[in-house]
């Protein structure tokens, strides 16, 4: 009855079934369902083709591995899981998904040759390298001090080389996924905070740290070096203006996230061999640090003051991104010198599996970062095996 419907919201509404005619929704790009009594999620909503961004937290499913997917996976693995069967599906929902596997059998063939089909899907698979530190003959650490327990105790950090960040609106892209998952799995900076950094940039080893407010000083991304103490105070004022000027409660940037300093007499922060503060969560990271187009190598951080398993699962989803949006600047033509919306896409490449396949295939390379306590004792690692795991359906890992 509503084929034009883009956005469904049905959030804290008591709803008990989503019914499978829901696939009858053609135009349907964003669905929030989360808070409800939904015990199962239909299958048919992996026929929804243009479905990017579904919230089903706060239902309690039947099914516990795809409860702990919707609760930290991104839309595109949920909806992989729910095409595949899951898990305790029905007979009618198994048979349809038998269907659908033949027809998509019958289009490979179709498409011409099994052959040169399957070599193409490897070739499209997102493939991460895991480099071991006793591989890495100079590998990163961060040491974190006593104080940090009392104010952001959670930290998880690893190199990510390989991503090329010139082509076209690569970097945009890059950047607004991370303030997308700030939004989203991160809960609003409240569960995590992501800091990314130039690797080339930073002198280890690293101190993750607690300062004085008023002795902490960064050179926020964008402004001059000023103390921490000094910057929430600039941009509270920044903040009241704002709501002066829009007439309005909400406001944007940096200015959402002051009150998660409330009452604390030591501020978190990351320090490099020279002293210098590259990042402050859950605020800004440094100027010294940032991401440019000619960055290749990435030194990530997350942070919580929630647990560690939740720095853990912001991580896995980072990385993911990241080589979704590795994945898609090398399958586009783009012009290396624009940052235009415009000039973003030019086309898809016109793929030649004897030529390209090598090259489509390389995979980016995560190294293992520790952080250790100020004697040397690990406190954690990662990747560890147990990593990653999460987003497997979607990224292939090679350890």
């Amino acid at each position: 009855p509503f084929p034009l419907l883009s956005r469904l919201e049905a959030a804290d509404n008591e709803v008990e079934e989503l019914g499978a005619d829901i696939a009858a929704l053609p135009a349907l790009k964003s669905l929030d369902v989360a808070n409800n009594q939904l015990r199962e999620l239909p299958a048919a909503l992996a026929d929804c083709p243009r479905l990017k961004e579904a919230n089903f937290r706060g239902n309690q499913l039947k099914d516990k591995r795809l409860e702990k997917m919707v609760n930290g996976c991104q839309t595109k693995a949920i909806l992989e899981y729910l095409r595949a069967g899951g898990r305790g599906k029905g007979k009618a929902e198994s048979a349809r998904e038998e269907a659908r596997k033949k027809k998509r059998e019958k289009q490979h063939k179709k498409d011409g040759g099994d052959g040169e089909q399957d070599e193409l899907e490897e070739a499209r698979k997102l493939l991460v390298k895991v480099l071991h530190v006793s591989e890495n003959p100079a590998p990163l650490v961060v040491k974190a001090s006593p104080g940090v327990k009392d104010v952001r105790p959670f930290i998880v950090c690893c190199v990510l080389k390989g991503v090329n960040l010139k082509p076209g609106n690569a970097l945009k892209r890059f950047l607004s996924a991370q303030t997308k998952l700030h939004e989203d799995i991160c809960e609003k900076r409240t569960a995590a905070t992501i800091a990314t950094h130039d690797l080339q940039l930073i002198k280890g080893p690293l101190l993750y740290d607690v300062q004085p407010p008023d002795e902490l000083q960064i050179t926020p991304l964008g402004r001059k070096e000023i103390k921490a103490k000094d910057l929430l105070h600039q941009l509270q004022l920044e903040a009241e203006e704002q709501r002066k000027q829009k007439k309005r409660q909400n406001v944007s940037g940096l200015h959402k996230y002051l009150q998660l300093l409330d009452g604390k007499d030591n501020y978190p922060c990351l320090v490099d061999a020279e002293g210098v503060v590259i990042s402050f969560p859950p605020i800004t990271n440094s100027e010294k640090t940032k991401i440019r187009k000619q960055t290749r190598d990435l030194f990530l951080e997350v942070t919580s003051d929630t647990s560690l398993q939740v720095c853990k699962d912001v991580m896995d989803t980072l990385i993911l991104k990241i080589a979704e949006l590795h994945r898609l600047t090398l399958e586009e033509k783009e012009d290396s010198g624009s940052d235009n919306e415009s000039d973003a896409l030019c086309g898809p490449v016109n793929l030649n599996p004897s030529q390209n396949v090598q090259q489509m295939n390389l995979p980016l390379v995560v190294e293992q970062v520790r952080v250790v306590d100020t004697d040397g004792n690990l406190k954690v690692l990662y990747p560890s095996k147990t990593d990653l795991t999460t987003v497997s359906s979607l990224l292939t890992v090679i350890r």
